[in-house]
């Protein structure tokens, strides 16, 4: 029997990784569609119930509650384990870990996170505090996207011979990059990467399921 599934998802946000795999599995589930703007307040309060952290991705497997990207995407992969979305069983699945650790951590929670909401990581409520925050979780991106370009291989997936949650985590960041002028033009493997990645069928219906465009 088909576990029971619903996902909890922001249009473009991280959430888009596992989406796309939800889509490549062809797996039956509940979206549950969250925006996000500059605070979490448009969530609805009954979300605090399902997630307290008020983070997507949230998914819920037979009344199981999964949080955090890394979890949500092993969980996703072990639906249809034949597909090792996570790898192949050994060093890919630890490639695999690696790379998703340090996305999430480094480029998302380190970078990323500090630039959409800078206020979270300063006392200091002036402009200028919050400024110099953005300066330099733009410098931290700026430095994880060229380890990314150096650590990607030409005509390559990211990890092993086929796709993996890995290659879709970094097309989250191509969008943010492209978004947020991050001279994405510097980076020839990436852009490689990311046209590949978006004649797959499972990326196709995400992005259209989301109305979102793979911004290439």
């Amino acid at each position: 029997m088909a576990p029971d599934l619903k996902f909890y998802y922001a249009p473009g946000a991280c959430s888009l990784a596992p989406h796309i795999l939800l889509h490549e599995v062809g797996a039956k589930y509940e979206p549950v569609i969250l925006r996000i703007g500059a605070t979490r307040t448009e969530f609805p309060a009954s979300f605090k119930d399902v997630n307290p952290k008020m983070r997507v991705p949230t998914i819920v497997i037979d009344q199981e509650i999964i949080t955090e990207i890394p979890s949500v995407c092993t969980a996703i992969s072990q639906l249809t384990p034949s597909k090792n979305l996570m790898g192949k069983p050994g060093l890919e699945n630890i490639r695999v870990l690696e790379w998703m650790n340090y996305l999430s951590g480094t480029l998302h929670g380190g970078g990323f996170g500090h630039l959409f909401r800078p206020g979270r990581f300063t006392a200091d409520e002036s402009s200028e505090a919050k400024m110099g925050v953005e300066k330099k979780a733009r410098e931290a991106i700026g430095e994880s996207l060229v380890f990314v370009e150096g650590r990607l291989r030409d005509g390559k997936w990211a990890v092993g011979e086929q796709m993996t949650t890995v290659d879709v985590f970094l097309l989250v960041f191509w969008r943010w990059g492209v978004a947020y002028r991050f001279g994405m033009e510097k980076y020839p493997r990436y852009r490689a990467l990311m046209e590949r990645l978006n004649e797959v069928e499972s990326v196709k219906e995400t992005l259209e399921f989301e109305k979102i465009k793979a911004m290439l």
